[in-house]
């Protein structure tokens, strides 16, 4: 008996060490949860068509979202534009591929809204799987995921979004021709 006790006597101090690493892993994920930041979206609407040349567009879905600390109303993660850019060939006779493009941001007076230096850039880059070549009728979506700047976020300070598109446009040609046939036997 007093063999089985000698052998299961380590077992008490290890059960003890588990319930309170259980109770402190408990603890701090509820500090944890306490302390989540706050996600803040906020909804940039317009419905006015734009045009680049022969290209129609649209921005659709535009949201901006940046995470808050609760607390301390800190800045956790900064505010990122995300949305949809759609266009459009509107040509009969040009077909366009698509490269990229930048978003500027404008305020009431078009004055360029600046990014913090340590944010990157505005530009993105058209998927050349999904857009090798954009011809006459056809549509096209882009993702758009970009910094957006933190004084944008003022009552009444972004006025407007600067659409800087690049793009190749090449001759579209579609003809006819009757070939002559005739019918024997």
């Amino acid at each position: 008996m007093v063999r089985s006790i000698g052998r299961f006597k380590w077992c008490v101090p290890a059960l003890v060490a588990l319930g309170v690493a259980a109770c402190s892993q408990q603890q701090s994920q509820s500090t944890v949860a306490a302390a989540q930041p706050v996600e803040k979206s906020y909804t940039l609407a317009s419905g006015a068509p734009m045009r680049v040349d022969f290209l129609t567009g649209r921005f659709e879905g535009l949201t901006i979202t940046e995470r808050i600390d609760p607390k301390t109303k800190d800045v956790v993660d900064r505010p990122e534009l995300r949305g949809t850019l759609k266009l459009k060939n509107d040509a009969k006779d040009q077909s366009a591929r698509l490269l990229g493009g930048r978003l500027v941001f404008l305020d009431a007076k078009g004055q360029v809204i600046p990014i913090a230096k340590d944010r990157g850039d505005t530009s993105f880059t058209f998927s050349a799987y999904e857009t090798q070549r954009l011809d006459p009728g056809q549509e096209t979506a882009q993702t758009i995921d970009v910094p957006f700047p933190r004084a944008g976020l003022q009552a009444g300070e972004i006025h407007a979004i600067r659409l800087d598109l690049n793009y190749l446009p090449t001759a579209y040609r579609a003809q006819s021709v009757d070939y002559p046939v005739s019918l024997k036997g």
